[in-house]
């Protein structure tokens, strides 16, 4: 029997359900954004900009991150500056932390109004991470650089947990690649600690990843050269996801493995950037997006008078 409450795991659910929805939403919608009526063409942006293929699985690893490192002081959550940034912006508006800097951002229905239209909107948010992001470090848009600057985060920091998400694609740069070594260099008493997240989805843009076409043992074998451990979380069960954080292994890596685009209405390759092209204009792709959204039952999720339900 699992040791993992009910109540938790519905919780975990609801907020990635919720977190799904709010990243379609702010890629496709500039109105009707709580489907109070059959979704039109009017209601799709006029130029559809941002990515969609990875969001799930960060959403998927925020929520589970965050509640298990709910009462942690110390914990941050390290996303690099690629695709995937509805997920991020979605996360960072349900918890209050976008309306920290922008009022208009709170998590109420106005807010969801605001965040969903000025997504990828002139003089709105941008489709990646920018310097108005909370907890943003730079805007280069080169990816690479989030792993090395988590360990450089808990250097001389003993009390910081820095849990990293490294896209199957990121892992292939030589900053990625090489900032593994580090583990070597500041693990002890005198540093914090760095739990990498391999976010293990199968392909970067239109081609597979090249630990995609690796065996499992393979990769296993690299990582334990690194000196970590890998601990292996196949799908988005977040009963699954918990009692892999639970299970206490010295030098974890974890290692994500969900599908690319999954929820979406197209997988892996096709999924990276907008799933479907012209709902704006093409009867079925709009029926289809429409399907889509309602395939996360918002509506239990949010309420306009009692806000998110989560």
């Amino acid at each position: 029997m699992s040791s993992v409450g009910i109540e938790k795991i519905d919780k975990i659910r609801r907020r990635i359900r919720a977190c799904d929805y709010l990243s379609v939403v702010q890629l496709f919608l500039r109105d009707n954004f709580l489907l109070d009526r059959p979704l039109s063409h009017e209601d799709i942006k006029p130029r559809l900009l941002g990515h969609w293929g990875t969001c799930h699985g960060i959403n998927v690893a925020y929520a589970n991150l965050r509640s298990f490192f709910l009462n942690n002081p110390g914990y941050s959550f390290v996303l690099g500056p690629g695709h995937g940034f509805p997920a991020l912006q979605a996360n960072l508006f349900i918890d209050g932390e976008l309306g920290m800097v922008d009022e208009r951002a709170m998590p109420d229905y106005e807010g969801i109004k605001y965040i969903c239209k000025n997504f990828s909107w002139p003089d709105g948010f941008p489709s990646h991470a920018s310097p108005f992001t909370p907890g943003i470090i730079t805007e280069g848009g080169e990816l690479g650089y989030a792993l090395a600057n988590s360990y450089g985060m808990v250097l001389g920091h003993p009390e910081k947990t820095i849990a990293v998400l490294i896209g199957d694609g990121e892992l292939e740069t030589a900053t990625a690649i090489d900032s593994l070594n580090l583990h070597n260099l500041l693990s002890g008493d005198k540093n914090g600690k760095v739990l990498p997240i391999l976010h293990l989805n199968g392909y970067k843009i239109s081609a597979p990843s090249i630990y995609a076409r690796k065996s499992e043992r393979e990769l296993n074998e690299m990582i334990r050269g690194f000196g970590y451990t890998p601990v292996w979380i196949n799908g988005d069960n977040p009963e699954v996801f918990q009692e892999a954080l639970m299970d206490e292994v010295d030098s974890p890596f974890y290692i994500l493995k969900t599908e690319k685009g999954e929820g979406g209405p197209n997988r892996h390759h096709e999924a990276h950037q907008i799933p479907l092209k012209n709902p704006a204009t093409d009867a079925e792709e709009l029926e289809a997006l429409e399907t889509w959204l309602k395939s996360y039952h918002f509506e239990e999720l949010f309420d306009k008078e009692r806000g998110f339900l989560l």
